[in-house]
């Protein structure tokens, strides 16, 4: 590993924090919250001169080793430094707590340890939620987009950070392919702020929300959530904002070149409207006799889908208290997730479809071992070795779930409360079931737990890789 240009890319990566923390600041200076203002500036001074030692070492071109390494690291270096401001607010029991929250915020998990989040300032709440947008597209594809660096190792970083078995290059260049997807993300962002303000909202909220959305985190900025708008038309447009930005943003890529046919018939995403649809429409059907009323019905279980199928974890209603059938499938989106390519986690449909036309191949070869079965997505092959790396994948997630409960039940909290937790922030969702359901918070696990939780989080939005190898004792050596 060259350790001169990984520290050289952390102290870059540190001072774009800063900047991004300059936001939150001046809206905590905007609301006369002086407190919270001399806390990001503080905050933001001693990331400036870190940064600055870091950027004085200088090394060579990065190798896949080293972009792994440096993705691992920085999203643990942005959370730590993340975590102060929260913490010296005084709202949280202790730094581990703190850490958990921001941790949720940037890896757009939603998970809050806060019964109330209205106790925190309006830079505060900004800044929970202002967390979801910057990690919801990735620190480094921002990093990437503003700052000079070689192709090839902007290849390493993205492919490391990029969500999605695969990470393929939008242009030829990755600067411009940074700058076209934060172009598209934020488009989609405001777009939503302004729909949301049109509806009602005002515009503090509607800001934090559409972070939220975008960044398919899911941080209210007060306990009772949407529903103190009392708003159906809200919530439709939260419910549609949360599938949009499930999508892998390479087909709104393919809309602007005007391929819109191609981006229709793209297969990840017709799967990922169909297992929507039929979700909602289970659910929905499940749930009537509880609601009463059809249109109620269709709607709490749209919203309810769409939120945890695109890991956002916003609620309208306490799933938690519906028929088992829908709890059941709402585990089940949790597992499965929104597109690779998205803002959204989980497992991506992308590797659903890979991982289920392998068994389809694996059958037919039992049956006849002659017929060669190439798999195909999209009407291309899929290489070796990206479904080498979804099996793995496929395996490494279900020995990281089983150990991480058996962890958890050392808290001596049920089954389903210790399950649905590390479901939900493996998957960065939020809420689980139980006593980490919609109405609940994860206070109730102790601070090791917490950290347990946190380190969840960052290995499921980095889809473990680059954690495992930021621990590796050969990622270190020469």
């Amino acid at each position: 590993m060259n350790k001169k240009t990984v520290i050289n890319n952390l102290g870059k990566i540190m001072s774009v924090e800063a900047v991004f923390m300059l936001v939150p600041m001046l809206v905590a200076l905007f609301y006369g919250e002086y407190r919270d203002t001399l806390y990001f500036g503080g905050t933001i001074a001693v990331t400036i001169v870190f940064a600055l030692l870091f950027t004085r070492a200088k090394g060579s071109s990065l190798n896949p080793r080293d972009g792994y390494v440096i993705v691992a690291s920085a999203w643990l270096i942005i959370s730590l430094i993340g975590a102060v401001p929260l913490y010296l607010t005084g709202a949280f029991p202790n730094y581990i707590s703190a850490l958990f929250e921001i941790i949720s915020g940037f890896t757009t998990t939603g998970a809050s340890v806060m019964p109330e989040p209205g106790v925190l300032g309006h830079g505060m709440l900004f800044f929970r939620s202002f967390s979801h947008w910057i990690g919801g597209m990735g620190v480094l594809v921002f990093v990437l987009m503003i700052l000079p660096m070689e192709n090839d190792s902007s290849m390493h970083l993205i492919r490391a950070e990029v969500p999605g078995p695969t990470a393929g290059k939008l242009v030829p260049r990755m600067k411009s392919t940074s700058r076209i997807l934060y172009g598209i993300y934020s488009a989609l962002t405001i777009a939503l702020v302004i729909v949301l303000k049109i509806l009602g909202m005002p515009l503090f909220d509607a800001f934090c929300y559409a972070f939220g959305t975008a960044g398919t985190g899911g941080f209210s900025i007060c306990s009772e959530a949407l529903g103190v708008y009392h708003s159906n038309a809200i919530e439709i447009a939260i419910g549609i904002g949360m599938l949009l930005f499930g999508i892998n943003f390479n087909v709104y890529y393919m809309i602007l070149l005007g391929k819109i046919k191609d981006a229709f018939k793209n297969e990840e995403v017709r799967v990922y409207f169909g297992i929507i649809a039929f979700a909602v429409v289970s659910i929905c059907v499940n749930i009537y006799h509880m609601i009463g009323s059809l249109p109620d019905a269709l709607r709490l279980s749209f919203f309810q889908v769409a939120s945890i199928m695109t890991t956002t974890g916003f609620s309208t209603a306490d799933f938690a208290t519906w028929p088992q059938f829908s709890q059941h499938m709402l585990v089940f989106l949790m597992i499965v997730g929104a597109c690779a390519g998205s803002t959204a986690g989980g497992f991506k449909v992308s590797r659903v479809i890979i991982l289920w036309k392998s068994f389809i191949s694996e059958i037919k070869r039992a049956i006849n071992p002659k017929q060669m079965m190439p798999i195909r997505v999209n009407g291309s092959v899929v290489d070796i070795k990206t479904l080498q790396s979804a099996k793995v994948y496929c395996a490494v997630y279900f020995i990281i779930v089983c150990l991480s409960v058996l962890l958890l039940s050392l808290n001596e909290l049920d089954f389903t409360t210790n399950v649905t937790a590390v479901l939900a922030c493996f998957n960065n969702i939020g809420p689980g079931l139980a006593l980490v359901g919609p109405t609940a918070n994860y206070s109730v696990y102790s601070a090791p737990s917490q950290l347990l939780l946190s380190l969840l989080m960052l290995t499921g939005r980095l889809e473990i890789f680059p954690m495992f190898c930021l621990f590796a004792k050969s990622a270190h050596d020469r």
